[in-house]
Protein backbone atom coordinates (compact mmCIF):
# COMPACT_ATOMS: atom_id res chain seq x y z
CA UNK A 1 0.00 0.00 0.00
CA UNK A 2 3.23 2.24 0.90
CA UNK A 3 4.38 2.12 -2.49
CA UNK A 4 0.85 2.85 -4.22
CA UNK A 5 0.31 5.85 -2.12
CA UNK A 6 3.60 6.99 -2.98
CA UNK A 7 3.19 6.59 -6.71
CA UNK A 8 -0.31 8.38 -6.65
CA UNK A 9 1.62 10.97 -4.62
CA UNK A 10 4.17 12.04 -7.52
CA UNK A 11 1.60 11.29 -10.06
CA UNK A 12 -0.96 13.73 -9.01
CA UNK A 13 1.32 15.83 -8.13
CA UNK A 14 2.92 16.24 -11.41
CA UNK A 15 -0.48 16.27 -12.93
CA UNK A 16 -1.43 19.12 -11.08
CA UNK A 17 2.08 20.97 -12.08
CA UNK A 18 1.54 20.75 -15.22
CA UNK A 19 -2.21 21.39 -15.46
CA UNK A 20 -1.50 24.91 -13.69
CA UNK A 21 1.89 25.36 -16.03
CA UNK A 22 -0.73 24.74 -18.87
CA UNK A 23 -3.50 26.96 -17.90
CA UNK A 24 -1.20 29.61 -17.40
CA UNK A 25 0.21 29.09 -20.94
CA UNK A 26 -3.28 29.44 -21.97
CA UNK A 27 -3.72 33.11 -20.26
CA UNK A 28 -0.67 34.36 -22.22
CA UNK A 29 -2.41 33.12 -25.02
CA UNK A 30 -6.11 34.37 -24.01
CA UNK A 31 -7.16 30.57 -25.27
CA UNK A 32 -9.69 28.31 -23.25
CA UNK A 33 -8.95 27.63 -19.81
CA UNK A 34 -9.03 25.32 -17.02
CA UNK A 35 -11.56 25.45 -14.54
CA UNK A 36 -10.62 26.76 -11.29
CA UNK A 37 -12.71 23.78 -10.20
CA UNK A 38 -10.44 21.65 -12.18
CA UNK A 39 -7.63 23.22 -10.13
CA UNK A 40 -8.80 22.93 -6.98
CA UNK A 41 -10.49 19.19 -7.37
CA UNK A 42 -6.56 18.41 -8.23
CA UNK A 43 -5.49 19.56 -5.52
CA UNK A 44 -8.23 17.98 -2.93
CA UNK A 45 -7.15 14.94 -4.75
CA UNK A 46 -3.40 14.96 -3.23
CA UNK A 47 -2.01 17.48 -5.40
CA UNK A 48 -1.99 20.30 -3.72
CA UNK A 49 1.82 20.44 -3.43
CA UNK A 50 2.09 20.20 -7.56
CA UNK A 51 -0.03 23.12 -7.45
CA UNK A 52 1.26 25.43 -5.05
CA UNK A 53 4.55 25.33 -6.55
CA UNK A 54 3.11 26.09 -10.16
CA UNK A 55 1.32 28.67 -8.50
CA UNK A 56 3.96 30.49 -7.20
CA UNK A 57 6.94 29.68 -9.97
CA UNK A 58 4.45 30.50 -12.91
CA UNK A 59 3.10 33.48 -10.79
CA UNK A 60 -0.69 32.04 -11.65
CA UNK A 61 -3.70 32.54 -9.86
CA UNK A 62 -1.36 34.45 -7.17
CA UNK A 63 -3.69 37.27 -6.77
CA UNK A 64 -7.28 35.43 -6.47
CA UNK A 65 -7.41 34.95 -2.45
CA UNK A 66 -9.32 31.60 -2.94
CA UNK A 67 -6.08 30.34 -4.17
CA UNK A 68 -4.14 32.00 -1.85
CA UNK A 69 -6.01 30.50 1.12
CA UNK A 70 -7.58 27.38 0.01
CA UNK A 71 -4.41 25.64 -1.98
CA UNK A 72 -2.32 25.83 1.32
CA UNK A 73 -5.09 24.64 3.13
CA UNK A 74 -5.64 21.67 0.69
CA UNK A 75 -1.82 21.09 1.14
CA UNK A 76 -2.24 20.55 4.78
CA UNK A 77 -4.86 18.50 4.25
CA UNK A 78 -3.08 16.32 1.79
CA UNK A 79 -0.12 16.36 4.61
CA UNK A 80 -2.97 14.78 7.27
CA UNK A 81 -3.86 12.37 4.94
CA UNK A 82 -0.46 10.55 3.31
CA UNK A 83 0.38 10.87 6.91
CA UNK A 84 -2.13 8.67 7.85
CA UNK A 85 -2.07 6.45 4.70
CA UNK A 86 1.88 6.34 4.99
CA UNK A 87 2.62 4.92 8.76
Amino acid sequence: MVKGVLLWFVLINIIGYVVMSEDKNKARKRKDRVPEKTLFLLAFMGGALGVLTAMYRKRHKTRHTSFRLGIPLLLLLNILLYGYFLR
